[in-house]
């Protein structure tokens, strides 16, 4: 089972980053990243080698990975997903890449659409690393690649008079290193096991299971985020909405609140994959408020245990939110396992 704790990378890492003032040319981004982004109705289950450095020796995990959707009693589905274990694109390199993302539309789809076509390749041409990893650098390409997304998908909506906006919650694994960015409400949620000591081994002879929380939520009503918008010109209402109408504070798109405090700024930061982390959960707003955070990991990790293919358990988890828990909201989730190779 795991452990209910409320602790966070973010509270062991100093790792959150700041747009870099230097802002490059913009790169339009590549028309093949539509035809290699998987979305969750596709059939077969994406899978990735990485290696890890251990003691001098190397461990080979296999990254399995797959999206689920369901859009609960909304009339419409307004989030998007990527699965690409293989994210190389048009970047090859010796460093091995792999993306995963959720975007959580509201107003409409097309913010959420634009962004799972676009962002992954403006954090490639905007610097991803490719042969050795830079850690500065790559959150460097990621902060850039959420300008950028954001500048052209503002300029779009302008054209096209649409005016939706999305959360986004999204993870690079390269190498053994992995990323984690977000803006708005969508998070990520790591499953990892505690020291093998002994000390804290369960009856079945397994070491306990935590959930750490990998992402921290931009909302209107939090203080840091209050002071932003105000300072921005913008004010938060009563019901703790930006302008009366919109709850998150950073987004893609929402353009009609661009000037009065929303920004599509990520918190960036990074970890070591080690052979204690099990699995990674993305989920949008919709699937978090039904499932705890720690209640997600023990349900995911129960299927894991059972044998069950992660494209099962991320279809599991979904309609386990919509149809037991009666999730109203759009319901996303992209479940990433790591599995060690024998």
């Amino acid at each position: 089972m795991a452990e209910s704790s409320d602790s966070t990378l973010l509270d062991k890492e100093s790792v959150s980053t700041t747009a870099n003032n230097k802002r490059e040319a913009h790169s339009d981004s590549l028309d093949s990243v539509t035809k290699k982004l998987r979305s969750s109705d596709t059939h077969e289950e994406p899978k990735a080698e990485i290696t890890v450095p251990k003691n001098g020796s190397e461990l080979y995990f296999e990254i399995e990975a797959d999206a689920a959707e369901d859009k609960g009693s909304r009339h419409t589905m307004e989030d998007a997903s990527v699965v690409l274990p293989d994210a190389d694109l048009e970047f090859p390199g010796k460093l091995r890449c792999a993306h995963f993302a959720i975007y959580d539309g509201h107003g409409g789809r097309l913010a959420a659409e634009y962004a799972r076509k676009h962002l992954h390749a403006n954090v490639l041409s905007a610097g991803l690393p490719r042969e050795l990893l830079d850690v500065k650098a790559a959150k460097k390409a990621i902060l850039e690649g959420f300008r950028r997304t954001d500048e052209s998908l503002l300029q779009e909506s302008t054209k096209g008079g649409w005016q939706d906006g999305a959360a986004a919650v999204c993870v690079w694994v390269l190498g053994s290193k992995v990323f984690v960015a977000n803006i708005g409400d969508a998070k990520a949620i790591l499953a990892r096991s505690s020291p093998t000591d002994g000390s804290n081994n369960t009856s079945d002879g397994s070491t306990p299971i935590k959930a750490i929380v990998l992402t921290r939520e931009h909302k209107a009503i939090y203080p840091q985020e209050r002071a932003r918008i105000q300072k921005a010109g913008g004010s938060v209402s009563s019901n703790g909405r930006l302008q009366a109408r919109l709850e998150v504070s950073r987004a893609f798109g929402d353009r009609q609140f661009k000037k009065v405090g929303v920004i599509a700024t990520p918190d960036v930061h990074s970890f070591d994959l080690t052979e204690r982390d099990h699995f990674i959960i993305l989920g949008c707003d919709g699937l978090w408020g039904v499932f705890g955070t720690s209640d997600a990991v023990d349900f995911v990790q129960k299927l894991l245990k059972e044998g069950i293919s992660v494209k099962a358990v991320s279809r599991r988890l979904v309609r386990e939110a919509v149809r037991e828990r009666q999730c109203k909201d759009n319901c996303s989730a992209v479940v990433i396992a790591f599995r060690k190779k024998q």
